[in-house]
Formats: structure tokens, C-alpha cells, sequence
């Protein structure tokens, strides 16, 4: 089974630390930047939250046919999927599964448990951007 995106970013630790000296130091605020998707394991994290980001976060995710990403769920954030290349299923806990193609975009809302397959016969990539979410919706509480 494949290991949830948690792991999978903590085991490019090496490719954080590279990237720590892009962002600036915790006083500064966020500045625009640009950041090659050149992930040498096919699963890096892109934008790191604060002080990179208000809060974003996002990375690189490559899955081969019949892998998944693992159940997880992003608690009180907001997730966007963006599928660059594939096939695949956004399975969400309770609901019915959400298939795509490339190119597409998947939204998970806040506390949602999901995983992601790719059912494809090629690799699965795509980004996927997680960021705090607000409550807007007439007071409306996350979950």
C-alpha cells in the first residue's frame, strides 16, 4: 500500500532543505516566486506554508498505475487537486468516487478523508494546493 503524502513528504526532507533558501526569513512577507516541478522521487513538496505562503501549501505528486496516495485527510484546510497527466479516482470517504482526466481539477473540501488512484495505464501527476479554509457561508462550521 502506499504511504500517505505525509510520509512521502517527510522522506524528501533532503529536497526541503534545498528549497529552504528560497523563502524568506519569518519576518518577511510571501513574495512571488517560481518553482520547477523537477521531483527526483515524483512526489515533493512545492510551497511550504509560512513564511514561503500566508498558509498554502502544495507539492508534486507522480503515481504509477494501481498506486494510491494513502487515506488522509487535510483537517481544517481546503484541498485542490490539479491532474497534469492520467487517469485516476478521487475516492472520498461516504461519497461516490470522483473519476478524471487529465487535464481537471478535483476539489476536496475541509475534513474530508479522501485518497487519490491513479487507474491508469501511465503515470498519474498532478499538484495538489492545500490551504486554510474560512468560514463563509453564513456562518456555516467546518467539519
Amino acid at each position: 500500500m502506499r504511504p500517505t503524502i505525509l510520509a512521502l513528504f517527510l522522506t524528501i526532507l533532503p529536497l526541503l532543505i534545498a528549497t529552504a533558501g528560497m523563502a524568506s526569513s519569518p519576518t518577511d512577507a510571501p513574495h512571488p516566486l517560481a518553482v520547477p516541478l523537477h521531483c527526483e522521487h515524483g512526489d515533493c513538496r512545492v510551497l511550504n506554508g509560512v513564511p514561503q505562503t500566508s498558509g498554502m501549501r502544495s507539492g508534486f505528486v507522480r503515481l504509477q498505475p494501481g498506486e494510491t496516495v494513502g487515506w488522509h485527510t487535510t483537517g481544517e484546510n481546503e484541498e485542490a487537486i490539479v491532474i497534469l497527466n492520467g487517469h485516476g479516482e478521487a475516492l472520498i470517504e461516504g461519497q461516490p468516487n470522483q473519476s478524471f482526466e487529465a487535464p481537471a481539477l478535483v476539489y476536496i473540501p475541509p475534513a474530508t478523508r479522501h485518497n487519490v488512484a491513479n487507474t491508469g495505464k501511465a503515470p498519474l501527476e498532478y499538484v495538489c494546493v492545500v490551504a486554510p479554509a474560512k468560514q463563509l457561508l453564513a456562518g456555516l462550521p467546518i467539519k
